[in-house]
């Protein structure tokens, strides 16, 4: 039997009903089989600074970066702040892609979702893939998903309701995973 297509899932969004973390969570549902999916947690990793990264990586970026090396593929549910990703996403790219000799994201898979307001994420997915092509990442292209107005899609709980967003993200696992399995061959 062959292992499942292991998946690492990061939210840029730290806030307890994240939007972005609740993509996430759908996406844990709507996997197809053969995969697995794992939500990482950058809330522990500090600011980077090179006077702690010189004296030694925080345990919270070791996890991080180990989980990164064993994942077939990342996907990343960005919100939008400022026409950009979210500071504390920059902040855990920062961290994990140094020393730059080691290169963990190189060649890595990557999938990319957004939920936020009326744009739903569009210029913050395009700067993460800006991101993507200095790190090496091989972001898939489509289909795109930015939830747009997604305060109206997840209900008081934080699980994403729409139908159709539910759909969106589906149809992403489905090309993610033969993405994955492109790129392995």
């Amino acid at each position: 039997m062959n292992e499942p297509i292991r998946i690492l899932g990061i939210s840029g969004s730290l806030r307890t009903g994240s939007f972005n973390s609740g993509l996430l969570r759908a996406a844990q549902k709507l996997l197809p089989e053969g995969m697995a999916l794992e939500i990482a947690d950058i809330s522990k990793i500090p600011i980077y600074n090179e006077d702690i990264n010189s004296a030694g990586q925080p345990e919270s970026v070791k996890k991080l970066k180990v989980q990164i090396h064993t994942a077939d593929g990342l996907i990343i549910a960005t919100p939008e702040y400022n026409y950009s990703i979210s500071g504390v996403l920059k902040n855990a790219l920062d961290w994990v892609s140094r020393p730059p000799q080691e290169q963990i994201f190189s060649g890595k898979p990557l999938a990319i979702m957004g939920a936020g307001g009326r744009m739903g994420t569009t210029r913050a997915q395009h700067h993460l893939r800006q991101i993507a092509v200095f790190l090496n990442m091989f972001p898939l292209n489509r289909p795109e998903v930015m939830i747009q107005q997604a305060r109206n899609k997840f209900d008081a709980n934080g699980e994403l309701v729409d139908e159709a967003s539910r759909q969106e993200i589906k149809d992403l696992m489905i090309a993610f995973k033969g993405w994955v399995e492109r790129l392995r061959s």
